[in-house]
This record gives structure tokens, sequence and C-alpha cells, in this order.
């Protein structure tokens, strides 16, 4: 395999921090919006693979910054969501669009069972298998653990403009959510609300329902709004209000510090 092959068709998950100390595991399944050339940007231009139809802007700076802060670990995607999306079910529509928001896919109408078992087969699978043995070897190990899942939305949507700065997500998980969005709104100025802009759905959301309610761990997807993100200082901004939102479990505390 050449290196221009590798990186053409890169691993599909991106792990840090494995070792990591926190009970929190970062992921960001719309880190990326890479392609492969075989797919020929699926018929876009460029401009909209810089959209958020094909990723999560600012989405996996943020992640990185809180898996080193918080010394957690971290699961980022390596391919584009407009190839096979790793938050949603297989098989559900939104799995392999053939529309987003108001921009046609055609690269994705029409193909057979094939080419979706191929994409989940490199694209799905590999991120969600590693994910869940990372969290059952935690569960081996009696490790306390929480799941957080960083996103981020447009501020607009389909004509209609979102105020909020950033929405925390749950459906078991409530009492999480419910501290993280108390320690956000320590800043006043902040609009946060438990489920906006989405909702999570069973029939539309994966890894919160799966990784998280199904094996009983807490589990939070967290939305920042894009515009926030569109810097630097905007990203250490966001990752710093995580930091201090997030609330300390004791088994941290009571844990040695390694040297």
């Amino acid at each position: 395999m050449t290196a221009r092959t590798e990186k053409d068709w890169p691993d599909a998950v991106e792990v840090l921090n494995e070792h990591g100390r926190c009970d929190i595991v970062l992921l960001c399944e719309h880190a990326s919006n890479h392609m492969p050339a075989e797919y020929g940007q699926l018929g876009l231009d460029a401009k909209h693979l810089q959209r958020h139809i094909a990723w999560d802007i600012g989405a996996a700076e943020v992640t990185r910054l809180l898996s080193a802060r918080l010394d957690a670990a971290a699961f980022l995607s390596g391919y584009s969501r407009l190839l096979i999306d790793l938050n949603r079910p297989l098989g559900s529509p939104g799995s392999i669009p053939v529309l987003s928001e108001d921009t046609d896919i055609p690269g994705n109408a029409g193909i057979g069972a094939a080419e979706r078992n191929r994409r989940a087969q490199i694209m799905f699978s590999p991120f969600h298998d590693r994910v869940a043995a990372f969290l059952d070897r935690r569960m081996a190990e009696a490790r306390p653990t929480r799941i957080v899942t960083i996103h981020s939305f447009t501020p607009v949507f389909l004509g209609v403009a979102r105020p909020w700065h950033a929405g925390v997500l749950h459906d078991h998980a409530a009492d999480l959510a419910a501290a993280i969005l108390s320690g956000l709104r320590t800043d006043a100025s902040l609009n946060v609300e438990a489920n906006v802009p989405y909702v999570i759905s069973r029939d539309a959301d994966y890894a919160v329902p799966i990784h998280g309610d199904d094996r009983g761990i807490p589990a939070v997807l967290v939305e920042i709004r894009q515009d926030l993100l569109a810097n630097r200082s905007g990203i250490e901004e966001w990752a710093d209000r995580l930091v201090a939102a997030l609330p300390a479990h004791e088994a941290e505390a009571s844990q040695p510090a390694r040297t």
C-alpha cells in the first residue's frame, strides 16, 4: 500500500489518550470531511465539503482540546458523514443521505446493498467496534465512565435562525445534562438549553442510545453553534467552558496522580 493510498483511506477512527485518567470518554463522530478520491466528492462541488453537511465544523478541534485538558480518551471519525453517518443507525434515512439540508447528494442516489455494506465495513463498524471494546473493558475493570459526544450545528437551518449558543442532548442521562447546563449557565450571557436544536431518538441517533443508555453509562451529546467555533479563540473558549462545566467525578479526585 502506497503512502498516497494510506492518506486516501485513513483509519476509520483516530484514538487519542486511550489511557487517560478521566472518567469521561469523548466521541466526535463528525470530525472529518475526508472522502477517498474514488468517490469523486459524491458529485458535489468542493465548497460543499466545507459545509456542515460534510462534517461538524470545529467539533474535532474542541474534542482534541478537551482530551488534553481533561486527560480523557477520545475517538474521532476519519471520513465524511456524507459517505456514512456514524451517528445514524445503519439503514436509516440519514445513514447515507441522498438529501442533506437542501442539497442533493448525487453520489448517494441509487447505491446498492454492496456499496452500503462496503462503507459500513470500512467506515462505520471499525469506529463503533473500537468504542464498544473500549467501553466494555472499562466496565469489566469497574471504571466509572461517562460519555460526552461533541458536535456543532448551523446558526441557520433551512432559513430558520437558531438562537441557542449550545445545547446538551440526552435521553436517560438527564442528571448529567442538567449538571453541564448548570455549569455553562454560570455565564449569564449564554443561551443554552437541553435537547436543542435536536432531540435524541433511537431511530435517528446511535452513540448516546447504543454506547451509553443501553450499557447504563450516562451519555450526552453536546451541540455548539458553529459561528462560535469559527476561529481558534472561539474553539479554545468553548473547550475551556466545557472543562469548567463538566462535573468532576468523585473517583477522579481520589485517584493518585500518575508520575
